[in-house]
């Protein structure tokens, strides 16, 4: 396995526990349709949550939430339409960013972007 496909599906497993930890109830983990992915789709006081999670082990090339590009906005907005399509009924929503830092002897860095829309 590629050493950024294991990053980020640490980071994912890191995500989970720390959104649950933070009071959310996770719906679905990479939900997918057509070619769109969402890595958490989480409620929490009756809004629900659409989270792309970043992930890095260094910070050379900038921090996870800035590696989460306009066109990765736009794919997250499109796969959340598609979500709410198949399931009416949410009346408050937020797309979210998570990021976690993975930095070498020290605990994980957490940095969580609500309503990036």
């Amino acid at each position: 396995m590629a050493h950024h496909t294991e990053t980020g599906k640490k980071g994912e497993a890191l995500a989970r526990v720390y959104l649950e930890q933070n009071g959310f109830i996770i719906l679905h983990c990479n939900w997918r349709y057509s070619h769109y992915e969402i890595d958490i789709i989480a409620s929490k006081n009756n809004t629900l949550h659409f989270i792309e999670v970043k992930t890095r082990r260094t910070t050379t090339y900038g921090y996870p939430e800035e590696s989460v590009s306009g066109t990765k906005r736009k794919s997250l907005l499109k796969g959340a339409e598609e979500f709410l399509y198949q399931n009416p009924g949410w009346t408050r929503i937020q797309h979210n960013i998570l990021s976690i830092s993975l930095i070498r002897n020290s605990p994980p860095e957490y940095f969580f972007i609500e309503d990036i829309m």
